[in-house]
């Protein structure tokens, strides 16, 4: 008799222990400085925004049962804090974006996109995602706090590198524990901290139909490629890296990024999205489960309901540093994943060409898409060689 392969084990679908908990912090360090810059700059209610973000962690956890990630949308908080656009032009697009995913995913064209991008464009993706997390957390966040903030950061590096993948001591919670010390020692506003206490529910909008069109022209059209290169195409390739068992497909990763943002506009949510710089935070820090996620949400629920009037101040005072080395190690990870084109000379060549395109360029993720779609297809016709 022909000898067949056993069946993958099936992974308990919610967990929640301190790996899971750990593996919950893998993505503060995108997530939390995106949302205080959107606050900051459009001046929508900040219990809104941050109660719908905690809700729709514990929606992907409960739904997926493994940590799968949801991040405000990059380009749309990039543009709103560059342009200041206000909560009515943020809800607009967002309903935009969620009705045009929801058309692709119906539909099946993103079905069909799937097919026509190869896996070298999709791991380019995300080494240019990879290097953009990287470059943010070395330039921006480990500097954040002078001379005493790269001793943190140091320190937070080393710890990690010394605990990364120990289930007994996880990296992340001894790290944030770090954050949370220095954090007490040097910078805590107990009168802060206290005006920021009280109970605040989101509140109803409904989003005009020129909001819907201003929206959909301004951030959802700059949006669209990112997400379909990194929060689906590159989110389904993470999944099947890690959970082969699951045969999680890119119709059910647009379905669910649809329906989130559908449901956001109307309780005054920001926009948000999947993606796999998050899927790959949680994993890289112990989570394994949805009980990651639904346990990331809890976290901003609460500080949705009790602590959003303050929440801009409360939070500055965790030090930036420490989600830098949060960050860098995502990043690091993230870039890893091209090792599987190793022994493709010409599909690593053409993921770092796509990667850097992704990262270098305005609009990189569509041009790094179309580019490396295009070169991929020239390659297997004998019209371009690379690598030989």
């Amino acid at each position: 008799m022909p000898l067949t392969a056993p069946p993958l084990p099936r992974r308990p679908r919610l967990r929640f222990d301190r790996n899971e908990l750990a593996g919950a912090l893998g993505d503060l360090g995108t997530d939390l400085p995106l949302l205080i810059g959107v606050l900051a700059a459009s001046g929508a209610d900040s219990a809104s925004v941050l109660v719908m973000f905690g809700l729709m962690q514990v929606f992907s956890g409960l739904w997926y049962g493994m940590p799968m990630p949801v991040q405000p949308l990059k380009a749309f908080a990039a543009l709103v804090i560059a342009q200041k656009l206000p909560g009515r032009v943020i809800y607009g697009g967002g309903l935009a974006i969620g009705i045009s995913m929801f058309f692709l995913s119906v539909t099946g064209l993103i079905d069909s996109l799937a097919r026509l991008v190869p896996k070298p464009v999709v791991r380019g993706i995300q080494f240019g995602l990879a290097l953009q997390l990287a470059t943010l957390a070395l330039k921006q966040y480990v500097p954040a706090d002078g001379l005493p903030g790269y001793a943190l950061a140091a320190v937070g590096f080393v710890v990690t590198v010394v605990l990364l993948g120990n289930r007994r001591w996880p990296a992340a919670l001894v790290v944030i524990a770090l954050g949370v010390v220095y954090a007490l020692f040097f910078k805590l506003d107990l009168g802060t901290a206290q005006r920021a206490i009280g109970l605040h529910l989101p509140s109803w909008h409904t989003p005009a139909w020129a909001d819907v069109a201003q929206g959909a022209l301004l951030l959802a059209l700059p949006q669209i490629p990112l997400s379909l290169g990194n929060s689906i195409l590159a989110t389904r390739q993470i999944a099947h890296d890690y959970f082969p068992e699951r045969n999680l497909t890119v119709k059910q990763i647009s379905f669910t990024y649809a329906l989130m943002n559908l449901v956001n506009p109307f309780l005054g949510g920001f926009p948000v999205c999947h993606g796999s710089g998050g899927m790959v935070g949680h994993y890289a820090f112990g989570a394994r489960t949805g009980g990651s996620v639904v346990l990331y949400g809890a976290l901003f629920l609460v500080l949705g309901l009790f602590f959003s009037q303050g929440f801009q101040q409360v939070v500055q005072i965790f030090p930036l540093p420490i989600l830098g080395v949060l960050l860098l190690f995502e990043s690091l990870t993230l870039a890893a994943l091209v090792r599987d084109l190793v022994a493709d000379k010409a599909g690593l060549l053409l993921a770092l060409l796509t990667g850097l395109l992704c990262a270098g360029l305005p609009y990189g993720y569509l041009v790094g898409l179309v580019v490396g779609t295009g070169l991929h297809y020239a390659m297997q016709k004998g019209w371009v060689g690379i690598g030989k």
